[in-house]
């Protein structure tokens, strides 16, 4: 019987790493009602400590899911111009929301770190209903193509 979920190696987690580091979006899955699901697409960057980090409004209907269900899900990886789809590597998270206040202590120093990577968010981070959420990753699963599945914990995404 092939073995479906593979070992862990330093391979998985520098892939795994890289990809997360290199995000700019994700999908992001969240629980609007129980028994109803949700998947958007936010924008990402990574936490001080590299976790991974959005900007989302107040208004949105996945920030007032988060703020109802904390659990949700993460979708990184982008699929390649040529090839099957299925082929490439991707990384899904699965993560508790801590929706960060304006008023935090470290708001203006995510704020810059951000906006390094997402600079056209300048214009939301001068908007009142829009604030950080920081994603507290509990698990991992990296799918680096056919047959190369991996369960990755925090520290193997160097969290």
């Amino acid at each position: 019987m092939t073995k479906v979920i593979q070992d862990t190696d330093s391979d998985a987690c520098t892939l795994a790493q890289k990809l997360l580091q290199s995000a700019r979006h994700a999908a992001l899955a969240v629980m609007i009602e129980p028994g109803q699901p949700m998947v958007t697409r936010i924008a990402l960057a990574q936490d001080m400590d590299g976790a991974p980090l959005s900007l989302i409004s107040d208004l949105a209907t996945h920030t007032r899911a988060l703020r109802e269900h904390a659990a949700c899900s993460l979708l990184i990886g982008e699929p390649g111009e040529k090839g099957d789809v299925l082929a490439h590597p991707r990384l899904t998270l699965v993560a508790k929301a801590q929706l960060i206040p304006r008023d935090h202590a470290d708001h203006d120093k995510r704020a810059a770190q951000y906006l390094e990577h997402n600079p056209k968010a300048k214009l939301y981070l001068g908007l009142g209903d829009f604030k950080f959420v920081r994603f507290d990753v509990q698990s991992a699963l990296l799918n680096a193509g056919f047959g190369k599945a991996y369960h990755l914990t925090p520290a193997d995404l160097a969290l």
